[in-house]
């Protein structure tokens, strides 16, 4: 009996705003250790009909704001119904200390109890992860409900308590975010997946990448941090994924320069092997001076220069984002009250020397290439024999056209790619090939002029022992031998080659195995003037 009349007699305060009724029943309650039931009948009576008028799923769904609108007439509810109860026990601001009766937290055990359960049992749709958008801007306009309704508490003691209550917990539990995370997964998974299965197609024209399969990994490092997709409570999740995807990159990169190279271009961009390996020299060619040049059919392969360059400047401007990235990450992983942000940034560093691990295989590789396109042409200095020995050629003035092709795709990597790649990159490519195709160029000269050299001592012993001239060893107006021709042919193409690389803005200094080449052809020059002397 006395707890009925409890009952009816604060709910006549509550309805009347009578607030000495209130304080008198809310002591009463206390003083016979039923506080609790006194905060259920508030959630009961009060509460309730209320949350039961505002959660309506038909209006949360046909509205645009539906659901913000509807947490906002929910936070209404402390203010415009729980003034006195808040007064009387010491939740609101103008409490007198010596009228408050302790013991109650009607915001924690009546209100929040009740809009958890209207919440789940009238929009249930509201946990649903299928929709892994919709599901995103559910959560994150709940979560800021959340924390305006903390805001009302009146202390932090209260909010410890709200906390800590089974329907704070109910509610968060609500929330499926591994399910989410899942969606989120096989989302940004599938999509990178997708560009590196693609044949190095080329990337969208405002992507600042030149492969669709970089844009993408960037794009996907972009998307786990972005407003669209972060939650709090996935961080460690996202890291993890993050760290993967530039792992999954940089094992695509090494699986990449494990291909043969071919000469398949990209797009509309010439391959810079096939640009070199136009050119066998051959007699009819070298005598009209010319730059004719004839097809060479290469086997199918899997990637062409042109695609590795491209490789290398993405991997180049992939690095140098890292830092960016990093700034990126930092005010999200502020959200979650994490600040070691040195361990972030050592761990993108070592994710940052991983892709660097690629580049000593894809310098080696491109500057194989480049130098196997280079002396492709230049060891057709092994015809040059044959164009003068018995020739009755004209004493040459010019270096042959096989030098200026052999280092076209030098120019053209040069010229192609001075916006894409760094000059520091260019630099090191064209002195390495270079390097390499001068020692084969090197001994490619030493072995022809060896070669004269033989002959001509050949030639020299018959005519000492036949006592004759031979017709073609010496013009018959006492002009230049067939051999020095060829020794001032081989000087000039050397001396047009080092030519050409400075004109490139290379020191021959730098280039290896120049200077023993520039001093093989000079003493074959020296032998000609010892010999017109």
């Amino acid at each position: 009996m006395l707890q009925q009349s409890l009952e009816g007699l604060l709910l006549e305060g509550l309805q009347t705003s009578n607030i000495d009724i209130i304080r008198h029943c809310l002591r009463t309650y206390a003083t016979i250790d039923k506080t609790r039931d006194a905060e259920a009948l508030v959630g009961e009576v009060l509460v309730k009909p209320y949350v039961d008028e505002v959660i309506v799923e038909q209006f949360v769904q046909s509205r645009p704001n539906g659901l913000q609108t509807m947490y906002n007439k929910l936070l209404e509810f402390v203010p415009l119904h729980c003034r006195l109860l808040r007064e009387v026990t010491g939740g609101g601001i103008s409490s007198e200390k010596g009228n408050v009766v302790p013991g109650y937290d009607f915001l924690v055990n009546s209100v929040w109890p009740e809009i958890v359960r209207g919440l789940e049992v009238k929009l249930p749709s509201l946990f649903n992860p299928g929709n892994p958008d919709a599901f995103h801007e559910k959560y994150t306009i709940s979560m800021d409900f959340v924390r305006k309704f903390e805001r009302q508490c009146g202390s932090q003691a209260s909010v410890k308590r709200l906390r800590s209550h089974p329907s704070y917990h109910s509610f968060n539990d609500k929330w499926n975010l591994p399910v989410y995370f899942q969606i989120r997964f096989r989302e940004i998974a599938g999509a990178l997946e997708t560009a590196f299965s693609d044949d190095l197609e080329e990337a969208p024209a405002q992507s600042s990448y030149s492969l669709l399969a970089t844009h993408v990994a960037c794009a996907s490092l972009q998307k786990c941090w972005s407003d669209q997709i972060f939650l709090p409570l996935l961080t460690h999740r996202l890291w993890k994924l993050s760290l993967q995807i530039v792992a999954r990159y940089s094992f695509f990169i090494s699986e990449l320069l494990l291909r043969p190279i071919s000469n398949e271009s990209t797009k509309d961009k010439k391959s810079l092997a096939s640009s070199s390996k136009e050119c066998p020299l051959n007699p009819s060619s070298v005598e009209d001076q010319g730059n004719d040049s004839c097809s060479e059919s290469q086997p199918l392969a899997s990637i062409s220069t042109t695609q590795l360059v491209l490789v290398a400047s993405d991997l180049d401007k992939l690095q140098e984002w890292f830092p960016e990235l990093l700034e990126i990450i930092k005010p999200k992983l502020e959200t979650t009250g994490f600040k070691n942000i040195a361990c972030i940034s050592g761990a993108l560093e070592d994710s940052k020397d991983s892709l660097l691990g690629c580049w000593p295989t894809l310098n080696s590789k491109l500057i194989q290439e480049l130098s196997d396109s280079c002396f492709g042409c230049l060891k057709s200095a092994v015809e040059i024999p044959r164009l003068y020995r018995r020739t009755n050629k004209e004493v040459p003035t010019k270096a042959l056209p096989y030098v200026d092709t052999a280092l076209k795709p030098f120019h053209q990597l040069k010229n192609d790619y001075k916006d894409t790649l760094k000059p520091a990159v260019i630099e090191q490519w064209l002195e390495g090939a270079l390097g390499k195709s001068t020692q084969k160029y090197f001994e490619t000269i030493s072995d022809i002029l060896n070669s004269v050299k033989k002959m001509e001592e050949s030639l020299k012993r018959l005519k000492q022992a036949r006592k004759t001239v031979m017709a073609n060893s010496t013009a018959p107006n006492g002009g230049m031998s067939d051999d020095n021709k060829i020794r001032l042919q081989l000087a000039l193409d050397v001396e047009h080659f080092g030519i050409q690389i400075q004109k490139m803005g290379l020191q021959l200094s730098n280039i290896k195995s120049f200077s023993a080449l520039s001093e093989l052809v000079q003493s074959a020059k020296d032998q000609i003037a010892a010999e017109q002397t």
